[in-house]
């Protein structure tokens, strides 16, 4: 029963949500700078959301072994940090709501589990930037 209720609910969530966007990769940087992300660690921050979500917000990842799903350019987990249909989780947010082409729920959502794991939340992350050669996005500010 659960199962065809999340199945139900991602396909409602697919149907209705029309807005997403793929950033271009200077295309980020320059959003997730005036969002109030550290560019000390933008060069992270693009290569997490490009390993997690290839820059695309409408994004939705899994079935995860725990069959939760993931959502958005950050690919947010909706079994702790969002829920589907009513704003809830540790983010206080709709899970479908991180799958538009406004990312400042996404960012300020991004932020809190940053600061509770620091980039270690996201398996994107760690298999993809941690100890690799990636992007430098700084030629994006000049």
């Amino acid at each position: 029963m659960k199962a065809s209720f999340v199945v139900l609910a991602l396909l409602l969530v697919t149907v209705s949500h029309c807005a997403g966007k793929t950033f271009t990769r200077c295309g980020l940087a320059l959003e997730l700078d005036r969002q109030g992300l550290d560019r000390g660690k933008m060069n992270d921050w693009v290569c997490l959301v490009e390993k997690e979500s290839a820059r695309n917000t409408s994004a939705i990842g899994g079935p995860n072994r725990n069959g939760s799903y993931d959502y958005g350019l950050f690919q947010i987990n909706g079994n702790i940090w969002c829920s589907l249909g009513v704003a809830g989780g540790d983010c206080n947010i709709k899970c479908e709501d991180l799958l538009d082409d406004d990312i400042t729920d996404d960012v300020r959502c991004a932020k809190k589990i940053y600061r509770r794991h620091k980039f270690y939340a996201w398996n994107g992350w760690k298999n993809g930037c941690l100890n690799k050669v990636i992007p430098d996005v700084h030629y994006c500010f000049n």
